[in-house]
């Protein structure tokens, strides 16, 4: 117990001080309520009033017991919960449970067991267990949740027919058809004018809808049900609340020891699983949840079972429910606008002060109404909701098994018979895989689906060898798991196939994922090691084969027919399937084929992995709109990725790709509109603080401006490049070759890097044209308007592609320095 209280400074050794420069702690802090708590507590109180009654009828309590869990549910489990918004009381997922214990142990005896799960629950709080619950299948808690709902409305027909249920659904629904021959007229009428009213009340259309629809249709139900019945004198069975003098409170247990044992378990098991679910329900609800007026934390589900286990401890002491997390009340807390625990505290204080002074109105509801009211929230434990998602899983059978158990047995026999329907679907489905083989247009495709192992062996051994030799064969892995025994049959065929001239590609959940030893096969010796790389292979030269690309100008990667990078280094970099032009000729369609597999692959990838990690974050830029800090404005080359380089996240950078990093000059007769659109938009619409323009070594673009013929024909690239002519002027052939800074023959000092003097022609020239954008970007009108309010920066930026480093452009110097970025020294 020692784990549950929390350690205490020593006063002695430890001064409590106010920060400086801040005024001195006022007097004690008053306690003040939120209007929004205030208004939700109402709102839940009129839903928790009548259910409470409902529930506690249903279950064959003293009606007080509902008003007395209610209260402390709200008070004592509002306090200390780890919910905030949750609000606690007598659910409806306890009924059948109570409802057995009090016929087999008696009313007394049933608080006494409430009070010993209470404790129970404290130790699984102070165990620190409580995410250990929501390993729970979904399919057994909505399985469980929805046989005790059919429990309740079968067992609530009975009242709202005007007789007495009996101890379990098969006795119910033998007793039905005499129920059915003997109805009580008054009954039945109130029960529907209930149950009408509860259906309709929410779809009163209109303005008056709109207003009438924030009174909760419970409320409306029995109040109405109530008045009609009061104004006809009808002669009705009606709530009966003897004074709380003589109220039965808890006694020492009564029974089998091993019964009790179980009793206090299978309350302890449903109170804490439907809290702990409930609490993350809230956490959903909260999160969805537009324009919070006051932030709420995340639950702590641990503190939750300690509220929940308190507060079964003072209810069971007082004579009331047991008491559970309650999703009716708790989507009504949030829904009203709750901004703390105080409004789960205030709607207890609220049922404590109708319980003393609104007996004689509460004496007034008949029970018919309570009846019809109970069994219409049984019916919605049944979701169709949760049917279809189970379905949709393949669960359905683990929620049927479920259902029928709890309805037929019982809660605890129902449960461990969903577990172990469960745990056998899940051996099944280990143990189960599905391998087909396909031929698409001379590509076989060998797709497994589910997970591999030894078990598997021979299935795959004999797709695998229907493969024919020196063919092109894709391997698909569409499973988690794989056994050392699977592992060694597909690297043992692998190698067969290919020394017979065949091709093999494995893949794995992620694109190009390869299970081969890379040094041996294919030649590919490339690794997975990230999510996001290109899957590019280093592969011995193919004589036989042109280099894919021989014949196409570089505009932006490197030059043209050359076997070098594009910044000088030499490069046998080719695409996976560029190795492939030795091997079997292929159908022209094949190629476009694997692309778009690959393509689909890619997707599906994001979509398995990375878009749950984002999902979060993208669905709050979606509601909130892009806000990016910067207008990062770089060259079109595949190579410089933006927000990896500057370590920014989804919605950081305004991004402007374009070949060569241009920045048209505005009003010229060949501008071009759709940098200076990007310009305009980013600076007076989404009030950007800065504006990159980063160039890059080896880029494609400044080699082709190097090389243009002013003479030549005018093609859509020479006329692009036209707007980077004032960077080559910045930059002379015969200028400042050294790099040293020094003037050049005009006069002016040439932008340099810091250290080092540029590699070649090309790369002056990129440092030049980084420069000479800048420039052009102060001719625009808004960026131009925005630097001098101060409300912008300017910045030059240079990323060398093949030492992975960047630089920043300092003005300290003429022309500009640009500076390498370190990692600042830690300081001491």
């Amino acid at each position: 117990m020692s784990a549950c209280v929390p350690a205490r400074a020593d006063s002695t050794r430890t001064k409590h001080v106010h920060p400086p420069h801040s005024p001195p702690p006022g007097g004690p802090r008053r306690f003040r309520v939120a209007g929004a708590d205030v208004s939700a507590a109402i709102a839940v109180f009129l839903i928790a009033l009548p259910l409470s009654l409902g529930i506690a009828l249903a279950t064959g309590a003293p009606l007080q017991a509902g008003l007395v869990a209610a209260a402390v549910g709200g008070i004592v489990a509002g306090r200390i919960g780890g919910c905030p918004l949750q609000v606690s009381g007598p659910a409806a997922g306890l009924t059948v449970v109570t409802a057995d214990l009090i016929q087999h142990y008696g009313w007394r005896t049933t608080c006494a067991i409430t009070v010993f799960a209470g404790i129970a629950q404290l130790g699984l709080g102070c165990l620190r267990v409580a995410r250990t619950a929501l390993a729970v299948s979904p399919a057994i808690v909505h399985g469980m949740l929805a046989g005790i709902g059919v429990t309740i409305a079968v067992a609530q027909l009975h009242i709202v027919l005007g007789g007495t249920p009996q101890s379990s659904v098969p006795d119910n629904l033998v007793a039905l058809p005499a129920q059915l021959a003997d109805v009580h007229p008054a009954d039945l009428a109130v029960s529907v004018l209930t149950l009408a009213l509860l259906l309709l009340w929410p779809r009163v259309p209109g303005r008056a809808g709109q207003i009438l629809g924030k009174l909760p249709a419970a409320l409306i139900a029995v109040a109405g049900a109530t008045a009609v019945a009061a104004l006809t004198g009808l002669s009705l069975p009606k709530v009966d609340l003897p004074s709380w003098s003589s109220h039965a409170l808890a006694s020492l247990p009564e029974g089998p020891v091993l019964g009790l044992v179980a009793a206090v378990l299978t309350t302890t098991l449903v109170c804490s699983v439907q809290s702990l679910l409930g609490a993350v329900a809230v956490d959903k609800l909260v999160s969805a949840r537009p324009a919070l007026t006051g932030r709420v934390g995340r639950s702590d589900l641990d503190r939750e079972l300690l509220g929940q286990g308190a507060a079964n401890i003072v209810s069971g002491s007082l004579g009331g429910l047991p008491i559970a997390g309650v999703a009716v009340r708790s989507s009504a807390n949030v829904a009203a606008g709750a901004v703390s625990r105080n409004s789960t505290m205030l709607h207890g204080v609220l049922v404590v002060i109708a319980a003393l002074l609104m007996v004689p109105a509460l004496e007034l509801i008949p029970l018919a109404s309570l009846a019809a009211l109970v069994m219409a929230v049984g019916l919605k434990m049944v979701s169709l909701n949760h049917i279809r998602t189970v379905t949709r899983h393949r669960e359905v059978l683990v929620y049927a098994v479920t259902t029928g158990g709890v309805v037929f047995l019982g809660v605890l026999e129902g449960v461990a018979l969903g577990i172990a329907v469960a745990v056998g679907v899940a051996l099944h489905r280990l143990t189960r895989t599905r391998i087909t083989h396909d031929d698409l247009e001379g590509v076989h495709h060998v797709h497994v689906r589910g997970q591999l192992t030894f078990l598997a062996v021979p299935r795959l051994s004999r797709v695998l060898h229907q493969v024919p030799h020196e063919a092109h064969a894709v391997v698909e892995l569409d499973g988690s798991f794989m056994d050392h025994a699977a592992y060694e049959t597909l690297q043992d065929w692998q190698k067969t196939h290919t020394a017979h001239g065949g091709l093999v590609d494995i893949t794995g959940r992620r694109p190009g994922t390869r299970i081969s030893e890379p040094a041996e096969v294919d030649g590919c010796r490339c690794r997975p090691w990230t999510p996001w790389r290109n899957h590019q292979c280093e592969r011995p030269p193919q004589p036989k084969a042109p280099a894919p690309g021989t014949d196409r100008q570089a505009a932006t990667g490197g030059s043209p027919g050359s076997g070098s990078s594009p910044d000088g280094s030499a490069s046998t970099t080719a695409h996976p399937n560029a190795s492939r032009a030795t091997g079997p000729s292929r159908a022209p369609g094949a190629t476009d084929g694997l692309l778009k597999t690959e393509l689909a692959r890619g997707i599906s990838a994001f979509h398995r992995n990375t878009a749950p990690l984002m999902r979060r974050e993208l669905a709050r830029l979606a509601r909130e709109g892009q806000q990016p800090s910067q207008l990062f404005l770089t060259c079109a080359d595949s190579r410089v990725v933006t927000s990896m380089i500057t370590s920014s996240g989804p919605g950081d950078l305004f991004v402007v790709r374009n070949v060569g990093n241009l920045v048209p000059l505005p009003g010229e007769e060949s501008g071009d509109d759709s940098v200076a659109a990007a310009i305009e938009y980013a600076v007076d619409v989404l009030k950007v603080r800065s504006i990159t323009v980063c160039g890059h070594s080896g880029c494609g673009a400044m080699q082709a401006l190097l090389g243009t013929d002013p003479g030549g024909a005018r093609t859509p690239l020479q006329r692009w490049l036209r707007h980077g002519l004032p960077s080559l002027e910045r930059m002379p052939a015969d200028g400042d070759r050294d790099g040293d800074g020094e003037a050049d023959q005009d006069g002016r000092a040439r932008p340099r890097l810091a250290g080092r003097a540029p590699a070649d022609t090309a790369e002056r020239l990129c440092l030049a044209n980084v420069v000479q954008q800048l420039e052009h970007l102060r001719a625009h009108e808004s960026v131009a308007r925005a630097l001098g309010a101060g409300d912008l920066e300017l910045h030059g930026m240079y990323f060398h592609v093949g030492e992975a480093q960047s630089y920043l452009l300092s003005e300290d110097a003429d022309g500009g320095v640009f500076e390498l970025v370190r990692e600042p020294h830690p300081t001491v």
